[in-house]
């Protein structure tokens, strides 16, 4: 999930030869990382009512961690001197990204439908390139500024559920204003670690990051043993922590540093917003959800902003290449 992904400093292409040999083999890694992805919004969605959502965040990370560490262990020395050099900044930026932004995005889906957490989570983009033009003063454009408020505009038709009087009642969900909160810190993760630009390898730098991560949610995992008063480890539990630890996290996190190194970041990272199909598809085949009219008014509006930026964006860097 967007709770998932290492964004990366570099924006190169390794090679155009993907992992199984081929363009369309490394496009076929992203597009399965995506898949995975988006089964944990429903593996988190299913299990809420009997597993608290910072105990589903901690051994997820904590797990991932374990199960990648032996793969970068040839980046051991590199790592070690990462983390003494800039300790408290891999710390701030890997709690953020990787623990801080799952947690709020489980808790939640424990009042939101998966489906609605998909669609909001498409919004990580466009709040990523507002925090780069006020972090990293990174230029936007009209179209762009366009874009952003239509696709805004999109989220808040979901949040009112395509009702305004709901916005002047304060009658909103609270786990779709948690999953929002969850897209910003994401987002802000992505800036930050653009702009920390720590040299080291890919796969090594996110097991720091998960490590982070680990350390960033045990304060809450803690809290939430003392305070509530579900099971944390019964049979769906496991069942939906093997999913979300394994297949949902480990495999996923190294199969998408796997797509990037093939494809770059900027096509890797596009195959995000198939994440939100996928997400709506298994939630309506596992969940029983129902995408709503409110649904695809906003997703319509979400689309349309993103196309502006992209389409329009592309043609603009395309005619000043030209001068």
């Amino acid at each position: 999930m967007a709770i998932h992904v290492l964004a990366v400093h570099r924006d190169t292409v390794g090679a155009e030869e993907g992992p199984g040999g081929s363009l369309a083999a490394a496009y076929s890694v992203g597009v399965f990382c995506w898949l995975l992805s988006a089964g944990v919004y429903i593996a988190a969605k299913w299990v809420s009512p009997e597993m608290p959502p910072w105990a589903l965040c901690f051994w997820r990370v904590l797990i991932a961690w374990a199960i990648l560490m032996p793969i970068v262990y040839r980046h051991f020395s590199a790592m070690i001197a990462l983390v003494r050099a800039r300790g408290l900044e891999l710390l701030v930026i890997g709690g953020i990204g990787l623990a801080i932004c799952q947690g709020l995005i489980f808790v939640g889906l424990e009042h939101a439908d998966a489906t609605t957490a998909g669609i909001i989570i498409a919004l990580i983009p466009i709040i990523t390139m507002i925090l780069a033009r006020f972090i990293l003063a990174e230029p936007m454009g009209r179209w762009q500024v366009i874009g952003s408020i239509l696709a805004f505009l999109g989220i808040l038709v979901i949040i009112v559920k395509g009702n305004p009087a709901a916005l002047l009642r304060l009658d909103l969900n609270p786990g779709e204003l948690w999953i929002v909160a969850g897209a910003f810190c994401f987002s802000l993760y992505t800036v930050l670690l653009r702009r920390a630009k720590f040299d080291l390898n890919r796969l090594a730098l996110l097991v720091l990051l998960l490590g982070a991560a680990v350390a960033t949610a045990l304060p809450f995992y803690l809290f939430e043993l003392a305070s509530d008063e579900r099971a944390a480890l019964n049979a769906s539990g496991l069942l939906a922590l093997g999913y979300v630890a394994i297949p949902g996290g480990a495999i996923m996190y190294y199969l998408f540093n796997r797509s990037i190194e093939a494809l770059g970041a900027a096509r890797a990272g596009v195959l995000l917003y198939i994440q939100t199909i996928f997400i709506a598809v298994l939630a309506y085949l596992i969940l029983g959800e129902q995408l709503q009219r409110y649904h695809l008014e906003g997703a319509a509006l979400i689309v349309a902003g993103l196309l502006l930026i992209i389409l329009l964006k592309s043609k603009a860097g395309a005619e000043m290449t030209k001068a």
